[in-house]
């Protein structure tokens, strides 16, 4: 990225942190208003592929599919900004304590967003149909555009097309950078939040009238600057983000499983089935896409990780270390995990980048053993901590309260 385009980065940092700086309502005004443009744009750029050019034969065109291999295909998944288009599923969650009925709300977001990111990427198909037979005579491969899409459209000549795409490149990737303005920022409230004090206090604290943690927030935006200016590039921070965000979703499957066990007694509005299968198959696909991100990305990515852990010990000395021994054993699980992985992300199959010393396909079955195992131990190691205990009182009696009061609404509005 040129220093030009640093710079106006830069605004669109500042412009995404004063968005979540006085409401939700401002930023959910804001995020509304760029969901329904993200959507309509694929749409639209999709029916006029369709209507101005379609070549059926480019379906059976030549080659088959994948002609070199399905090694490419599962490393672009992990690391070309797929993973990252699926995970605006995870916004909903985070943002989900100041949902009214999260019972019903939350299961809508996260099956509609992922649905709608599914639907919007098959019909991307109209782009192989779109294209001009002539330019495949040689492959797919030959294929050089810097904007897909875009440059689809002028060599059709949809010159308005172009235009809309151009802005949408502008606006789309704007309610994803105001989303997570908003879910970053309170996980880094939540992180020093009452007893996890795994921060500064100054982070746990919420403006007495807006409610938004402000001092989160700007700690965010520096965080955001430094990350801008040492990759300078969406395709670095792309494959970054991915990987960590592969890493996040280790816990997941494990959290849940292990407050099946610990918090049978815990009021939830929201209970899924079939977890007990979900959850493995979870942590094993997280674990191969992880995997696929290939060599030496994944040990850069884990390693950025482990270098946290000297933060986590320094919390915990100011904390006189108290509980350390229970919870370090609790958590040694992801620390032994993370030293595998990186192990054999090194020595595997050289379609991955490795060393080729474990061969293509052992090193997808190693994968989903070792996987496995590390799942049956991150559940064994599980505990009700002291947060659960304070967490079981107060979420009971609110929540419950709070059905009692949507409870004599409805009845109150049926009433009337």
């Amino acid at each position: 990225m040129t220093t030009e385009g640093l710079m106006v980065a830069s605004v669109l940092l500042v412009i995404y942190f004063l968005l979540n700086y006085w409401t939700v309502g401002l930023f959910s005004k804001a995020n509304t208003f760029i969901t329904v443009f993200k959507i309509v744009i694929p749409g639209l750029t999709i029916g006029a592929l369709l209507f101005v050019g379609f070549h059926s034969e480019n379906f059976t065109s030549g080659t088959s599919i994948a002609p070199n291999g399905w090694a490419s295909v599962l490393t672009a998944v992990a690391t070309s900004g797929i993973v990252f288009a699926f995970n605006g599923f995870q916004s909903p969650i985070n943002m989900a304590g100041e949902a009214k009925n999260p019972g019903r709300s939350i299961p809508i977001a996260i099956v509609g967003s992922i649905f709608i990111a599914t639907v919007i990427y098959v019909l991307q198909v109209a782009f192989i149909g779109a294209v001009d037979p002539s330019m495949i005579v040689n492959g797919w491969g030959h294929l050089n555009f810097n904007s897909p899409f875009a440059d689809l459209a002028i060599a059709l000549g949809i010159n308005w097309l172009v235009l809309i795409l151009y802005a949408d490149a502008f606006v789309s990737p704007s309610g994803t950078g105001i989303t997570y303005t908003a879910t970053t920022s309170r996980m880094i409230y939540g992180m020093e939040k009452k007893k996890n004090k795994y921060m500064p206090s100054v982070l746990g604290r919420l403006h007495p009238i807006y409610g938004v943690p402000r001092p989160a927030m700007f700690f965010n935006l520096a965080v955001s600057f430094i990350f801008l200016f040492l990759f300078r590039g969406w395709g670095v921070l792309a494959e970054i983000i991915s990987v960590a965000t592969l890493i996040s979703y280790l816990t997941g499957p494990v959290t849940v499983m292990t407050l099946r066990k610990t918090g049978t007694d815990l009021y939830r509005p929201l209970r899924i089935k079939g977890l007990s299968i979900i959850a493995p198959l979870g942590f094993v696909f997280a674990s191969l896409t992880l995997y696929w991100a290939r060599w030496p990305l994944t040990g850069q990515v884990l390693f950025i990780i482990l270098v946290g852990l000297p933060i986590y010990f320094y919390y915990q000395a100011k904390a006189k270390w108290k509980g350390f021994g229970r919870n370090f054993k609790a958590g040694a699980w992801m620390v032994v995990y993370l030293l595998v992985m990186m192990t054999i992300s090194c020595l595997g199959s050289d379609k991955f980048g490795g060393y080729n010393i474990i061969h293509y396909g052992w090193d997808m079955a190693l994968i989903t053993v070792v996987a496995l195992l590390f799942y049956m131990w991150a559940l064994k190691s599980g505990y009700e901590t002291e947060f659960l205990e304070d967490a079981k009182k107060k979420i009971n009696d609110e929540l419950r309260a709070s059905q009692k009061e949507a409870a004599a609404k409805k009845n109150k509005e049926t009433a009337a």
